[in-house]
């Protein structure tokens, strides 16, 4: 006997709905507009009805390609390769970047004086599950960027400087975990989501589009 429909897990159902919404408007079944529409409602609500609901109408259901595809765009990156060795990111006087699609060591020392630091781990290839970030940040300003599915914690000693950590950390037991330790004195640190999981399901279903020769949303 199958379970209730209000006793199944609401994320559950949720994202089963968010998948046939994504199959269907990449076959250009529903228009971007109803697309966009019916996402932010399966987003906001907690409703396990209103989820069914919003994708009762839409014939395609999501197959083993498509979690495929939906797999290796969503799962944190993991890379097999060579181990790299720890990485600086010095910037005294002056700015300093990492971004894209760059291997993620196992530790990350961070020197901003008077100066601006980026770490963004947006698309980043993590090698390691477990990411220390040690920050000596003097009179500078110091952002870092992570995918929602990764995990963060701050441990900062602050001298009349300030440490934001905005993150969601909304990943799994399996997900990688960031700790960024250290100081800052009279210099800011803010840790952010770049680009939401809602971007990045737009993101997925215009790639999704693309494959099918579709215009993107």
């Amino acid at each position: 006997m199958p379970v209730k429909l209000e006793d199944r897990p609401i994320e559950q159902v949720r994202e089963e709905t968010v998948d046939k919404l994504i199959v269907n408007y990449s076959h250009a079944i529903i228009s971007a507009e109803a697309f966009e529409r019916r996402l932010d409602e399966a987003m906001a609500t907690d409703a396990h009805q209103q989820l069914v609901d919003l994708a009762a109408d839409l014939p395609l259901e999501a197959d083993p390609s498509y979690d495929a595809k939906k797999e290796r765009s969503f799962t944190p990156n993991y890379s097999a390769s060579e181990e790299t060795e720890d990485d600086k990111l010095i910037s005294i006087l002056g700015s300093n970047v990492r971004e894209g699609q760059w291997l993620v060591p196992k530790k990350i020392i961070v020197i901003d004086v008077v100066g601006s630091a980026k770490l963004d781990f947006t698309d980043a290839v993590f090698q390691h599950q477990h990411v220390e970030v040690n920050v000596t940040n003097v009179l500078g300003s110091l952002e870092i960027f992570v995918p929602e599915n990764v995990n963060v914690k701050t441990r900062m000693f602050n001298i009349i400087g300030s440490s934001e950590n905005n993150a969601p950390s909304m990943g799994g037991r399996q997900a990688p975990q960031i700790t960024i330790t250290g100081y800052s004195i009279l210099g800011s640190l803010e840790v952010s989501v770049k680009r939401t999981m809602k971007e990045k399901l737009v993101a997925f279903a215009n790639s999704m589009r693309e494959t099918f020769g579709m215009e993107k949303l």
